[in-house]
């Protein structure tokens, strides 16, 4: 559910493959079972299927992980615009959590608001989808990192 954004132009020419692949390596999305939906410059869409080990007490999917996913949407938005030999780590972000996270899945996605060269500003929101109606549940702002000739830990 990509807004109406800037388009953005990748500095590497691999960035979706690189995207995934770093997806891939973290951990704590399988944990959870998260995947990507969408790679393209500047946005990314992740989608988190409702699960009972991930809820709270009320059964809604815990606010934690809907900052997670929230978090990866808006960092790899950002990860797709950087050069290839450039990692990103997460800074800082505000969530706002604004309706609970009731529905067969979450959908978070990530965009990139500003695309500097050291702070990446992003903004993602997470909806919860039920009977087919997408649900506003949180949305966030972040600023990321860009890490110039940081490899990320290869799997």
């Amino acid at each position: 559910m990509r807004r109406e954004a800037p388009i953005f132009q990748p500095r590497d020419p691999d960035y979706a493959e690189r995207v995934r692949e770093s997806f891939e390596r973290q951990q704590a999305m399988a944990l959870i079972g998260a995947r990507i939906l969408a790679v393209e410059p500047g946005f990314v869409e992740i989608e988190l299927p409702w699960r009972e080990d991930i809820t709270q007490q009320h059964g809604y999917i815990h606010g934690g992980i809907v900052g997670m996913i929230a978090d990866n949407a808006g960092g790899f938005a950002a990860n797709s615009l950087v050069p290839a030999d450039t990692s990103v780590l997460t800074v800082e972000y505000k969530l706002n959590l604004v309706a609970p996270a009731e529905g067969e899945r979450l959908v978070a996605c990530g965009e990139v608001v500003r695309p500097g060269r050291t702070l990446i500003v992003t903004r993602a929101d997470v909806f919860a989808v039920k009977d087919g109606q997408w649900n506003l549940c949180a949305t966030m702002q972040q600023t990321i990192m860009a890490l110039a000739g940081k490899a990320e830990r290869k799997a």
